[in-house]
C-alpha cells in the first residue's frame, strides 16, 4: 500500500485520533518506511472509496486463483468490466491472489487478455 498524492501536510488539518498502543504499534511496522500516518490515511481514503462507490480495484485474469458459482444477493459490479451484475443473476465469485473474493460476471472472462 503507498500513499496518495493528495495534499501537502501543511494543508491538511490536524486531528487527534486516540489508538490503542498494540494498534499503533502494528501500524508502525506494516507501515514500514511511509510512516503509520501516511497508512492511516491510505486505509481511511480506501474506506472512503469503497463505500461511496468510487473505488474499482483493478485486477487482471492472472490475479484469480479460483472461480466459484455463486448467485448474487444484490447488485454488483464486475470486478473486470465494471457492468453491472442484476441481483439474483449466475455470477462468479472470484478469489484473488490477495485473498479477497470478488465478483465476476459470467461473461467477463472470455474476453480478459491473459
Amino acid at each position: 500500500m503507498r500513499t496518495m498524492n493528495r495534499t501537502s501536510t501543511t494543508e491538511m488539518e490536524v486531528t487527534s485520533i486516540r489508538l490503542e498502543r498494540q494498534l499503533k504499534e502494528k501500524l508502525k511496522k506494516l507501515s514500514g518506511n511511509q510512516g503509520y500516518q501516511a497508512l492511516i490515511r491510505d486505509i481511511l481514503w480506501n474506506y472512503v472509496q469503497q463505500k461511496s462507490g468510487d473505488y474499482r480495484p483493478k485486477f487482471s485474469k492472472a490475479d484469480i486463483r479460483a472461480l466459484i458459482e455463486a448467485k448474487a444477493a444484490k447488485d454488483e459490479s464486475c470486478v473486470f468490466t465494471g457492468k453491472l451484475i442484476p441481483e439474483e443473476s449466475e455470477m462468479y465469485l472470484g478469489l484473488t491472489t490477495y485473498g479477497d473474493l470478488v465478483p465476476v460476471s459470467k461473461d467477463a472472462l472470455k474476453n480478459l487478455p491473459e
